[in-house]
């Protein structure tokens, strides 16, 4: 054999840059042509035979067995009783719900007896948001964003807002004087509101 054909760099000069004649290693050659391979079935299987579904087609499936489910969860569970929020539940259970949820999700800003922390005092007469029933409500399902608290509509259901409120609503007038921390102050902005007898 020639030196030429033993020299890697015969052959491969342009303006002065030479290159390397070395052969591809044996898998990356394989692996190349596999790929190749790939491509060409993907692209007969899903683009012109349509033999499978591509990915919009795969969502839209997804999104309609999903719709499924929960056509057939509201279905197992009945007609949604309607919910009354111009009148708090005086039931116990009700009460009862409410207090549980309240201590999940409200204690942290209003403390265990609602003598307020970070959040206003919900046990005297004085409201920033109105204290009437249907103001409490709203203010639960609707949040107040720019002080911190979120909407709970997206958080709770109906019924337990329904029982959150009118729990919230017992409070009012409770003693809180020996609670710890102490009750606090009515916020700047709040009026008061006089509960109808």
């Amino acid at each position: 054999m020639s030196n030429e054909e033993h020299n890697p760099l015969a052959g491969h000069e342009v303006d002065g840059i030479t290159e390397l004649d070395n052969q591809l290693p044996r898998w990356w050659v394989w692996l190349f042509w596999l790929c190749n391979i790939f491509a060409v079935v993907y692209l007969l299987y899903y683009h012109v035979f349509n033999m499978g579904p591509l990915q919009i087609g795969e969502y839209e499936a997804e999104m309609a067995a999903a719709q499924q489910a929960q056509a057939a969860l509201a279905a197992s569970r009945g007609p949604a009783e309607a919910i009354n929020f111009d009148e708090p539940s005086a039931d116990p259970a009700i009460l009862a719900k409410g207090k549980s949820i309240y201590g999940i999700n409200c204690l942290a800003c209003h403390a265990m007896d609602g003598q307020g922390l970070v959040g206003p005092n919900l046990t005297d007469d004085f409201w920033i948001h109105g204290g009437s029933f249907q103001e409490i409500s709203h203010t639960i399902i609707e949040g107040v964003p720019e002080k911190g608290m979120i909407s709970w509509k997206l958080v709770l259901k109906e019924d337990e807002i329904h029982a959150v409120a009118s729990y919230v609503w017992s409070l009012h007038g409770t003693d809180v004087s020996a609670s710890v921390p102490p009750a606090k102050p009515p916020e700047p902005e709040a009026k008061e509101y006089k509960r109808p007898s």
